[in-house]
This record gives structure tokens, C-alpha cells and sequence, in this order.
């Protein structure tokens, strides 16, 4: 079973070096790891230039294209069956492809896709996440939306832990110029296709850095952005959802903006739209009252940390 690696990356080279050890380092042997490097950057060539492995395999755009593209362009030249993704600043642990490949061996649908727990790792800890996995008929929105607790990483699903047929991501690929939510959105637009079951292994083979010092997408844009997908994809999610998104999503960013005029807008809107429960009001209100290093704080006092990975297979399907 040849599995494609695609790591898109952009002038990231210090980073990248470690996901692509990471990924060479799999105990499933049969893989091919295609770094994506979106826009020429020459101390990325150079670094891939130590990587003696025959088994990966550079790919240079023309120009910036940005992640969605990055990856699209991977899987076409990707020559395996199966495709995982790696973003470049995070790393696997040395089983993460032997469990997903034997899940997806097993499933009897024609798109399983597989995830895996993490463990997300930032300035304030180390998190086993999720800290759930989806109920028996649980919509892929809901399950992502939706916290039962207080804490991030509840239901949780992050690009790094993905894997997938390359038929399905033909047929369906990363929306070409999408610069935020880009999985989110894929995984809201494949939930809908015939055939498609979310399949998780139940143990973190990932490791996913969060809220490190360094710029990203998401610090960077206006909350606004994130309004206006939120409402262009709303029909692809329920009600409770779309309250869910606004309540932890929409409001931390822009409470974090200091857009503090948006609260009653975007209050509002969580009523139009949504559907919002006890929990989605209390969220909301809890990002305008507390500063986000606070509720870090709190999370690195009260979530419970991160546990040694343990060395078994256990599968959960939704779809």
C-alpha cells in the first residue's frame, strides 16, 4: 500500500526538515514524501538537498499559491493510492501511518477518511486532543463546533492527522485561493459526499504545534473573513453548528481583535442562524470577558495533559 506524503511549506525551511524526518521515519515503509514548496525559496532547496532518501520527492511552484494549491498540486503528482497530509511545522510519531493504513484497509466504504488523535503543543503545555470522538450519528459539523466543556481541542480533527484515498481528493479537492479554514471547509463539503466515513484511531500519533511565535494565517486576518465563510457555508452545516462556530470561533477572534462593537452583531447573527444551547451562550459570553492568555492559563491549570501515546489500534467511524 503506497502512501503519498504531501507537505506543502513556505520559507519555513528550519521546520520542515523535522515533519520530513518525521515522515521518513514511519514504520510503514512504502511511502513517497512530495514537499510542495509553495513559490521558490532557496534555503528551502537547499535543505531538502541534505535529505538523501530517495523516497522524497521536491516540487517547486512557479509562484505563491497559498496551501489549498499547494496541497491540489501534490496530489496530482502524488503516484500513491492513499494521501496524507503534513503541514510543515508539525511531525508524526513513528506509527501514525501503519495504524491509519490498517483502519482504512478494513473499512468497507469506498472514501474512508482517517484521522488519529494529537497532541497539541504550546507555549502554556502539552494536550491530548481530541477529548472526544464523535457519538454514533453525530454530524462532522457538530463534532467540530460544538464543546461540551470549556476547554479547545474537544472535538478535533487538524490536516497533520488526515488520510485519504486520491480518488476522493480528485474528485474533491482543496478550494483553490481559500485562505482560512481551508481543511474545515473539506471536511464540512466531503461530509456530503455518498460513500464518505470519518474513521479515527483513538490514540494522539501527531504532533501539532499551536500558538507558537511565529505569524500565521490565522493571526493575521480580520474576524471579518471568517464571518463571511462561515455565512458562505452555512447551508453545509446545522443550525447548532453554525451557533457553535460563532460562539468559539467568530468570537475569540474578534475579541481578540479588539472589535469589541461586533459582539452584538455577531450575537445576533448566533440567533438568526443557529441554533445556540447553554453551552454556546456561555462560550460566547466567556470570550469577551476573558482575555485569551487568562483562559490559557486556565486551560494549562485544569485540561488535562498530555499522556504517553499508547501502542494500540482502536477505530470509531461517523459518516
Amino acid at each position: 500500500m503506497l502512501i503519498s506524503v504531501v507537505i506543502p511549506t513556505r520559507n519555513r525551511p528550519d521546520v520542515l526538515l523535522r515533519a520530513v524526518q518525521s515522515a521518513l521515519a514511519q514504520t510503514h515503509r512504502e511511502l513517497e514524501v512530495l514537499v510542495v514548496i509553495d513559490g521558490p525559496c532557496a534555503k528551502t532547496t537547499e535543505a531538502l538537498a541534505t535529505q538523501t532518501d530517495p523516497r522524497v520527492r521536491p516540487i517547486e511552484l512557479a509562484e505563491p499559491m497559498g496551501g489549498c494549491d499547494a496541497r491540489n498540486a501534490g496530489v496530482r503528482a502524488a503516484f500513491g493510492e492513499w494521501i496524507a497530509f503534513l503541514d510543515d511545522d508539525d511531525e508524526w510519531l513513528p506509527t501514525k501511518l501503519e495504524k491509519q493504513a490498517a483502519v482504512a484497509i478494513a473499512a468497507k466504504e469506498p472514501y474512508p477518511i482517517v484521522s488519529t488523535g494529537m497532541i497539541g503543543i504550546s507555549p502554556g503545555g502539552e494536550f491530548l486532543w481530541p477529548r472526544r470522538y464523535p457519538g454514533k450519528g453525530e454530524p462532522i459539523c457538530e463534532y467540530l463546533f460544538n464543546r461540551r466543556g470549556l476547554f479547545r481541542g474537544e472535538g478535533q480533527v487538524q490536516t497533520s492527522v488526515l488520510l485519504a484515498r486520491k480518488t476522493l481528493l480528485e474528485r474533491e479537492p482543496f478550494t483553490s485561493g481559500l485562505r482560512r479554514h481551508q481543511d474545515t471547509e473539506w471536511y464540512l463539503r466531503v461530509d456530503q459526499v455518498a460513500g464518505v466515513t470519518f474513521h479515527f484511531v483513538r490514540e494522539p500519533l501527531a504532533l501539532w504545534y499551536i500558538e507558537q511565535p511565529r505569524g500565521s494565517i490565522t493571526n493575521n486576518q480580520d474576524w471579518r473573513s471568517s464571518l463571511e465563510w462561515l455565512q458562505s457555508n452555512r447551508l453545509r452545516m446545522t443550525p447548532r453548528a453554525y451557533a457553535g462556530f460563532i460562539s468559539t470561533q467568530l468570537a475569540a477572534e474578534a475579541s481578540m481583535q479588539g472589535a469589541w462593537s461586533a459582539a452584538p452583531g455577531l450575537f445576533r447573527e448566533m440567533w438568526k442562524h443557529g441554533k445556540p444551547g447553554f453551552m454556546e451562550v456561555a462560550l460566547f459570553a466567556g470570550m469577551w470577558l476573558l482575555r485569551s492568555s487568562f483562559r490559557r492559563k486556565i486551560r494549562g491549570i485544569f485540561h488535562p495533559k498530555s499522556p504517553v501515546a499508547k501502542d494500540s489500534v482502536a477505530d470509531s467511524a461517523v459518516g
